[in-house]
């Protein structure tokens, strides 16, 4: 009978590093993949790679994350220190540090949906009563000389405001009243801001600035606090909050929502330059209405005065009728005089030409000039009779060229519709008008298909 010898001593299992590793992403994958967990995100960064690295904690415990370039582009909400958030992923290990961290799939910021709901409510509440109505809405003065601003007096938005409102009409008075537009005491402080503006009377119009941010950062314009100073308000309001994209609860009561505070300070006044032209568009008005009323007062008073006009008319007409005739009269004697004295000294310039008379003289002349001009007559016709025979024997080398002999022998030619002497079929393909010219006339013709494979027919 065989003896068998009992050992207590466990057997060993010895692993290596890579398989413990393996063997511990395993558990993990299959217990702690597509889970959630919430914390504060802390230690953000965006390595070179693309791959963005940050702790997730809270007040007991924190874990160290990562996402992946490719899940980091198509986040929705990118990672941001000091925000409260809930991520989705697995739990993974880092052989290289033996270390677990979490890699990131989606992130949303934690609280953001609670703030919509109180957005979408509080904005349902106040257009129930009546809040958001254009009708209540105040017009904004067309040229104010006192703007008041309720902004924060650090950063850019009140000194890009003060810049273009400077640049598009200098010498208006503005005055900021210095609010927290974020965080703890920044409702109230806006309430007073306009409340004070309100009670002082010194504004003509309000304007509430604000930069960009995230809901969080502009949702003290989104409490209830806020909208109905700015109902109250006596003063017209512009609500400049945020982007373009941003939309708060200040933008449906203000008086005029603006995309931009840089917007808004363009809105609240014209230009000085367009102002100056509206004045010299009213003046050329007012000059052209004083021409038309003392164009309708002269037309008036020439009505009333005419009668005693045209009697005046007629007196001066008389007068100067029978001054016309006195002087017509001596006109006529002076001209008489003068025409007798002429008709003296003409006889007396008669008697002299005598004496000078040209006429032989002058026959001489047009003998000369008659022989003169048989000389040019003589060589103008030898000339002509030697160009005659030069143009002979050119018309008769030129016939010899001429392309009517050839077309006389029942030869054509034929134009396409360029004006072109068709040399082949594909100068005149079918469906064209052609011309064909013959001896004495000119036919039009069009060019119809053949039948297949033969050449296209030519139709009158």
């Amino acid at each position: 009978m065989e003896q068998f010898a009992l050992s207590f001593v466990p057997e060993r299992r010895v692993y290596s590093l890579r398989e413990l590793s393996d063997r511990l992403r395993e558990t993990l994958d299959r217990n702690f993949s597509n889970i959630w967990i919430s914390g504060e995100i802390s230690s953000t960064k965006l390595a070179p790679s693309g791959h963005c690295y940050f702790t997730l904690k809270d007040s007991e415990a924190q874990i160290k994350c990562v996402c992946w370039k490719l899940s980091y582009w198509r986040l929705k909400f990118k990672p941001r220190d000091g925000v409260q958030v809930l991520v989705r992923g697995r739990v993974d290990i880092y052989e290289q540090r033996s270390e677990y961290q979490f890699t990131v799939e989606s992130i949303e910021p934690q609280g953001h949906g609670a703030l919509q709901i109180a957005f979408d409510e509080l904005k349902r509440k106040l257009l129930a009563e009546g809040l958001f109505e254009a009708a209540r809405k105040r017009p904004l003065p067309k040229y104010p000389r006192r703007i008041g601003i309720v902004s924060s007096p650090k950063g850019a938005v009140i000194r890009d405001f003060i810049e273009i409102v400077g640049r598009r009409f200098p010498g208006l008075h503005l005055r900021l009243f210095p609010a927290r537009v974020q965080g703890a005491g920044s409702i109230e402080d806006v309430r007073r801001g306009i409340a004070w503006f309100g009670e002082s009377g010194w504004a003509e119009v309000i304007v509430l600035a604000r930069g960009g941010g995230s809901l969080e950062d502009l949702w003290t314009f989104n409490e209830e606090a806020v909208a109905r100073a700015i109902f109250e308000s006596p003063v017209p309001i512009i609500s400049a909050i945020g982007h373009e994209t941003d939309v708060t609860i200040a933008d449906f009561v203000a008086d005029l929502r603006a995309p931009t505070p840089s917007a808004a300070a363009e809105m609240v006044i014209c230009t000085r330059q367009e102002l100056l032209d509206r004045i010299d568009a009213l003046r050329s008005r007012a000059a052209q209405a004083m021409r038309f009323r003392l164009s309708r007062l002269a037309r008036s008073l020439h009505e009333q005065a005419i009668d005693r006009s045209i009697a005046v008319l007629h007196r001066n007409l008389a007068r100067r009728t029978q001054r016309i005739d006195d002087l017509g009269d001596r006109l006529r004697a002076a001209a008489r005089a003068q025409l007798a004295a002429r008709g003296k000294r003409r006889v007396d310039l008669d008697e002299k030409l005598r004496l000078f008379d040209l006429r032989p003289r002058f026959r001489r002349d047009r003998e000369r000039g008659a022989e003169a001009g048989f000389r040019a007559t003589s060589t103008i016709r030898a000339i002509l009779a030697r160009k005659r025979e030069r143009l002979a024997t050119l018309d008769a080398k030129l016939g010899q060229l001429n392309p009517r002999l050839i077309l006389s022998r029942g030869y054509a030619i034929v134009l396409n519709e360029s004006g072109e002497i068709v040399r082949e079929a594909a100068q005149a393909p079918p469906g064209s008008a052609v011309a064909i010219l013959l001896e004495t006339t000119t036919l039009a013709a069009r060019i119809e298909p053949g039948p297949e494979n033969q050449t296209p027919l030519l139709s009158r």
